[in-house]
């Protein structure tokens, strides 16, 4: 059976078109506790789900958390980060050496957020907070945990992408925001046990959903991207 359209109620800005949608995603880090209906996410994900795949194999599991399996959840991985624990990681999201020009993009994003926040560089304490933030799903009402079978390769993962990346566009054009979020990979262990989720699969990453709150410092920040010219070659000739 399809999942049903999602209700007026839980689109507040209404649909916007695809492009609207693209030009308005950003990462969100600060939601209103505004309910979002399950048939609301139902119809994301399904949308989503229209996502290519090699051979059409669709590899994305999706666990949907809300209420007190959330809440209890983030109680577990607010706490682990605030004391220090680093957790696991499965698999290395990041560089394992940074270099340019990528090492420069990551330290603007990073001071430019904690610019916005008030946050100043030698603030260990307050960036400590930022981060642990992420565990709390950044208080939005419902937090996505995506999961893989751990014997699919490459290409899996990069339809993978194409999946997640459906989910924020969809959500956009019902008038909710997300925040991809790789952070929950180090707490992987942590999940799976408290998710009963088999051996079998590893975690992706988890996604936060909701309604962005306009008053949030954080969230009027916007990432920079580089001109078209800096990552596009029109080839005219082969050698």
């Amino acid at each position: 059976m399809s999942a049903p359209a999602p209700s007026p109620a839980a689109a507040p800005r209404g649909a916007l078109s695809a492009e609207d949608a693209i030009r308005s995603r950003r990462s969100i880090r600060a939601f209103l506790p505004t309910p979002v209906g399950d048939e609301t996410v139902a119809a994301i994900l399904e949308l989503a789900a229209r996502a290519p795949s090699g051979t059409n194999i669709q590899p994305w599991q999706v666990l949907v958390l809300r209420g007190e399996p959330l809440a209890a959840l983030t109680r577990e991985l607010h706490a682990l980060s605030l004391a220090g624990d680093p957790g696991t990681e499965e698999f290395a999201y990041y560089p394992r050496q940074w270099r340019e020009p990528y090492l420069s993009r990551r330290r603007k994003v990073g001071w430019d957020l904690y610019g916005t926040l008030g946050i100043a560089k030698g603030d260990t304490e307050r960036m400590r907070q930022q981060l642990a933030r992420n565990f709390l799903f950044f208080d939005a009402p419902v937090g996505l945990i995506f999961t893989i079978d751990r014997d699919l390769e490459r290409g899996s993962w990069l339809d993978y992408g194409m999946f997640l990346q459906n989910i924020m566009i969809a959500a956009r054009g019902v008038g909710l925001d997300t925040c991809p979020q790789a952070a929950f990979n180090a707490y992987g262990a942590v999940i799976a046990r408290r998710l009963a989720i088999p051996d079998t699969q590893m975690i992706v990453c988890s996604m936060a959903l909701g309604v962005a709150d306009p008053e949030a410092p954080e969230n009027t920040f916007t990432t920079v991207r580089e001109p078209l010219e800096h990552f596009v070659r029109f080839v005219d000739q082969i050698a």
